[in-house]
């Protein structure tokens, strides 16, 4: 059984459709690039995933089970934007958390934030954009999930910080537990993946391995998507 598996998903909104039969798999144990140009359907693919959206048709499955509270205590999502309290202080919203998930590691976390250079007495109201998502980033890897969902990861850091990101994700997430990374910065985060998963116009239009994929076509995975999608 896949930890993940659409089949035929399709999504509308407004009569308008946003995801057109949408079917692929992700085993246990691998890093998955969603990517694609912005606005082709990757988001809400993600929310899909986290019962943050329920498809128009079709079926999304998470360990054989549609998405709902057993899922949720499985998978660690990462959104695009902040939804964080800007009044609390960092400490308070390891502490919620902690309450909150049962997998939350306090002690990965506070050793996490040592790392990237983040105060456990700073006030989110005071942080940057960069440093509020290093912090997001940290409460998400911190979980000891089955899958964490990345959505736009590395959007708000700057270059030198991305590799640094990178090295977090792939150092901290659960032995047998697997990643999915929406993105489009493509050649930036193209040497972790295991597999990837391309969409356009809200279809999947490529799902292959990194390896076979760079074989084949005697490219790089961006190479390739430039390519396909003329960019």
């Amino acid at each position: 059984m896949s930890l993940l598996e659409f089949k035929n998903v399709c999504k509308e909104f407004d009569h308008k459709p946003i995801l057109k039969n949408v079917s692929f798999k992700v085993e246990s144990g691998r890093i998955v690039g969603l990517l694609g140009k912005n606005g082709t359907g990757k988001t809400t693919i993600i929310k899909l995933i986290n019962d943050l959206l329920t498809p128009t048709s079709g079926e999304v499955l998470i360990n054989g089970n549609k998405p709902g509270i057993e899922s949720k205590k499985i998978v660690a999502y990462l959104p695009e934007r902040s939804y964080l309290d800007r009044s609390k202080k960092v400490s308070q919203i390891l502490e919620y958390f902690c309450d909150f998930y049962e997998n939350f590691d306090i002690t990965k976390a506070r050793k996490l934030l040592k790392d990237l250079g983040l105060e456990e007495n700073a006030r989110i109201a005071k942080m940057s954009k960069g440093m509020i998502e290093k912090l997001q980033l940290i409460l998400v890897m911190s979980r000891e999930a089955d899958l964490y969902v990345l959505d736009e990861p590395l959007g708000g850091v700057d270059p030198a910080t991305r590799d640094y990101i990178l090295d977090t994700i792939l150092s901290n997430f659960k032995v047998g537990a697997s990643v999915i990374i929406s993105t489009h910065l493509i050649a930036d985060i193209e040497r972790i993946l295991d597999d990837v998963i391309f969409v356009d116009q809200g279809e999947i239009v490529l799902v292959d391995s990194t390896d076979d994929l760079r074989e084949k076509t005697n490219q790089s995975i961006d190479e390739v998507f430039r390519g396909m999608f003329r960019c």
